[in-house]
């Protein structure tokens, strides 16, 4: 039963899950040591703090996320789910890594994870599941999706939202095609078709069990892409259009190209709107520190570092030392860098604690930036 507070649904009988199987190590260099949703993004947060948060201020407070490999710099950063209010006796934030105990399991893919994890959904209170991955960037509640859901009376209901100008990343993505009265009637790779699915959707829990062991009885590997697309003529699928500021990463060029576009007042406006807080694990970093010399321009720069040189369109992770004579431009510099004396750098994604020693210079193109590891000494 939903509950009413003040007039307005509550969505707290819905638990939350964050589905990492499928997105694989699209960040070349960014995930050699971490997953997708553990890469940093936008000056201080990772990737998956927009959907954790969006989560977190939609009041569900059951929340798991299923992971493969190169998730220690997740946990790291998750921690108890604290700075997302999930570190709770009852609920709360749940990582399941794989751990198949079962000698006579035969399921595959994200399946395996519904499989060996099914006691978490039928331990859980909730009646829906709103599953999401952490490659949609928005900042956004999921209150009226979840009411579209209820209202329409749709065993599934797909977040999908609009792209005037197609870009790369969005020829990856499922393009919908919606019929009257927003039920879709297809799913397909148009790459012409603007109306992208974001990667989100709410089920009724019952339902997505129920898929889960048709899927594994005929050795199916793709829960949505074989339980919910292959089943679009049999299911009720509907479509709530989200109409906020999004965008997609799912490549280096678009990372490095959605983090510029950051770097334009409308759309950090746009993101970053107020009273809509992006939660993320708490630094503690003194406040930054300019000097007499220093230029900074245009540019994006949290706690914690100390600039002595000259930096232009960037943007800068906590910190990071620019030493006096160094010159940074529409770069991406992230924790703990040094750019030592005279070094240049135009068009670089560098990850954490990475020492550009003195006078070098790196210089990438726009389409195809410089990616630099984490600990790396040039």
């Amino acid at each position: 039963m939903v509950r009413l507070l003040k007039g307005v649904f509550r969505i707290d009988t819905m638990m939350g899950l964050i589905n990492l199987e499928h997105e694989h190590d699209f960040l070349n260099e960014l995930t050699y040591f971490r997953c997708g949703a553990a890469v940093p993004f936008a000056g201080r947060f990772r990737m998956i703090d927009f959907t954790l948060s969006n989560m977190a201020k939609s009041n569900i407070s059951e929340v798991a996320i299923f992971t493969r490999n190169k998730y220690r710099s997740l946990m790291d950063h998750l921690g108890s789910g604290a700075d997302w209010d999930l570190d709770r006796r009852h609920g709360g934030l749940f990582i399941l890594p794989p751990d198949w105990n079962d000698p006579t399991d035969i399921s595959k893919g994200d399946l395996s994870h519904f499989h060996n994890n099914r006691d978490y959904f039928e331990r859980g209170k909730s009646d829906y599941v709103l599953i999401s991955g952490s490659q949609f960037i928005s900042n956004t509640v999921y209150q009226q999706l979840f009411e579209h859901h209820l209202e329409t009376g749709a065993d599934v209901t797909l977040l999908t939202t609009t792209y005037q100008d197609l870009l790369p990343e969005h020829n990856g993505c499922i393009k919908v095609k919606v019929a009257e009265e927003g039920s879709v009637a297809s799913l397909t790779n148009d790459p012409k078709n603007p109306h992208v699915f974001s990667g989100v959707y709410v089920i009724r829990k019952s339902l997505l069990l129920e898929l889960v062991d048709e899927c594994i009885a005929d050795y199916k590997n793709h829960f949505f892409m074989d339980g919910i697309k292959a089943n679009l003529n049999r299911l009720t699928i509907q479509s709530y259009h989200y109409d906020g500021y999004s965008s997609i990463i799912n490549s280096v060029d678009s990372y490095y190209r959605q983090t510029m576009a950051l770097l334009e007042t409308k759309s950090y406006k746009q993101l970053f709107s107020d009273g809509e807080h992006v939660l993320t694990k708490v630094g503690n970093q003194a406040p930054t520190k300019y000097s007499g010399e220093s230029k900074v321009t245009k540019s994006l720069v949290a706690t914690g570092c100390v600039i002595d040189g000259e930096v232009d369109h960037s943007v800068l992770f906590r910190g990071v030392k620019v030493s006096e004579g160094a010159v940074v431009k529409n770069s991406v510099i992230m924790q703990r860098c040094t750019i030592e004396p005279g070094a240049r750098l135009e068009n670089v994604i560098m990850d954490k604690d990475v020492t550009i020693t003195k006078d070098q210079v790196l210089k990438g193109a726009k389409e195809q930036p410089f990616v630099i590891a984490k600990r790396r000494k040039i």
